[in-house]
């Protein structure tokens, strides 16, 4: 298949939220050949005009209030309309010639859903990309391949699928706001008995958060909050771990106390950490009500 077909067969789709124009552009500068739709969650109309200026972009949605990752790229794939759809960070850099690798890997096994990149820092050091899911190993250590491997998991800034297959799996659960929603697409396709492929020679550069966000005390809020909020959502959906899940609720009350106190120990941060985590905890105890 000649390179024009293959670029006109597939839709990059990313989402933003705080975005700098600099690294978008380096991003966006690799994959000018391809479709693109961008969902900006954070409404920036000054970041839109810079893009649109310098480059083609298909759809540029601009959201009024920020409806989190997994609702973004659902938004995003919906509105493709091409079969393939490939995911991708605002800070994942990838060639042409590394999406035609995922492309061919996709097309070429019969059984297999989903396909990644293998994933490098600017130093070109092997980075985490894929491996188990969070039940079954942390995601400390990438997995140094010699050659394509199946893996369990893989991080959303780089997934390349069928707009079909990814639509009929039920896209991501928009309950995930940021974190594991790619854990939870990738158990869905391990339930289906299909398989994931790490693309040895799929090479894209990840620079694994960039702070988007300056002031400390939010980004302590969003990260502390989300990330336990959304972990309550992950494990909610297997039955084996609702003790673990029962043992941080049941820290409630004490991490009230802990708020108490590093407020008159003047420690803010503190006050801020625990304050989110306190908050998670109430806001899935509503769900769970409302489930």
């Amino acid at each position: 298949m000649k390179q024009y077909d293959l670029t006109n067969k597939i839709t990059i789709i990313i989402v933003l939220y705080r975005e700098e124009y600099n690294l978008l552009y380096k991003t966006l500068d690799k994959i000018r050949e391809f479709k693109k739709i961008i969902i900006d969650n954070s409404n920036n109309v000054d970041l839109k005009n810079k893009v649109e200026a310098n480059f083609k972009v298909e759809k540029y949605i601009l959201n009024k209030k920020n409806v989190g990752f997994s609702a973004g790229y659902n938004q995003g794939v919906k509105l493709c309309e091409t079969d393939f759809s490939f995911i991708l960070g605002p800070d994942c850099i990838i060639e042409t010639r590394s999406i035609i690798k995922l492309y061919e890997n996709l097309t070429l096994n019969e059984n297999c859903f989903l396909t990644a990149s293998t994933s490098y820092n600017e130093n070109n050091q092997l980075t985490y990309a894929g491996g188990l899911l969070p039940e079954n190993g942390e995601k400390d250590f990438p997995i140094k391949l010699e050659g394509d491997i199946c893996v369990e998991n893989t991080l959303g800034a780089c997934m390349f699928f069928r707009k079909k297959d990814f639509i009929d799996i039920g896209l991501f659960d928009e309950n995930f706001f940021i974190f594991f929603s790619d854990d939870d697409l990738c158990r869905k396709i391990k339930k289906k008995n299909k398989h994931i492929i790490q693309v040895f020679d799929s090479k894209c550069i990840h620079s694994h958060g960039i702070s988007k966000v300056k002031n400390v005390f939010e980004k302590i809020y969003l990260r502390e909050h989300y990330y336990l909020l959304d972990k309550f959502h992950y494990f909610h959906k297997s039955d084996n771990h609702k003790d673990m899940m029962k043992n941080i609720i049941d820290k409630k009350n004490n991490y009230l106390i802990k708020i108490i106190f590093s407020l008159i120990t003047v420690r803010f941060k503190k006050v801020v950490y625990y304050f989110a985590r306190y908050t998670a905890i109430l806001k899935f105890n509503n769900f769970l009500k409302k489930n």
